[in-house]
């Protein structure tokens, strides 16, 4: 999945300043001016990370945040405002569980760094969530294999380091690499 991002906020200047911002990041930048447009465009299109101002005529950041994360929970959620209240921040930390929190007016460089790092934290988690099916899918084929060839899974070695297989027999053995092979070619 490319490096998609989403940015929403009701005032376009912002918008401006934020893709000026981004501008040499290797980022596909979506923008949206309302919290409705932004969920309207996420039902569409999968995104790494959403930037959402906190503030915007309708439905406000943190309730949104709180959407996506419902709807999208793989989604990284900024947020940025302009009145930073203690209350609005624990909202939107709460709710909406925000990655980071940025008061306009914001740092570019802080910003890059931490939309960098939700991209990061996002293919990360989808490495690991891959990687748990991996483990999940060969465990389910050792049972298997176990059932066929009661013993398989318990493997030992010798002095010399070698695996041997005392509860089967050689021939059993070679009947079962055979096997393994011809499945191999097959797929």
């Amino acid at each position: 999945m490319k490096n998609r991002i989403l940015l929403v906020d009701d005032e376009s200047n912002v918008l401006s300043a934020l893709k000026r911002a981004l501008f040499d990041e290797p980022l596909e930048i979506t923008s949206a001016t309302s919290a409705e447009a932004a969920l309207e465009i996420m039902a569409k299109d999968q995104f790494k990370v959403v930037v959402s101002d906190e503030r915007m005529i309708g439905m406000q950041g943190a309730e949104f945040l709180a959407q996506v994360r419902t709807l999208h929970p793989r989604t990284i959620r900024i947020m940025l405002t302009g009145h930073a209240t203690l209350e609005a921040a624990m909202k939107a930390v709460n709710e909406g569980e925000i990655y980071r929190f940025f008061a306009k007016p914001w740092d570019d460089q802080s910003l890059k760094f931490a939309i960098r790092s939700a991209i990061e934290k996002y293919d990360l988690e989808a490495e690991n969530r891959r990687l748990l099916a991996t483990v999940k899918q060969q465990s389910l084929e050792i049972k298997i294999l176990e059932k066929r060839y009661p013993g398989i899974s318990r493997v030992e070695k010798n002095g010399a380091g070698v695996f041997v297989l005392p509860d089967i027999p050689d021939d059993e053995i070679t009947l079962m690499l055979a096997e393994c092979d011809r499945e191999i070619l097959q797929k």
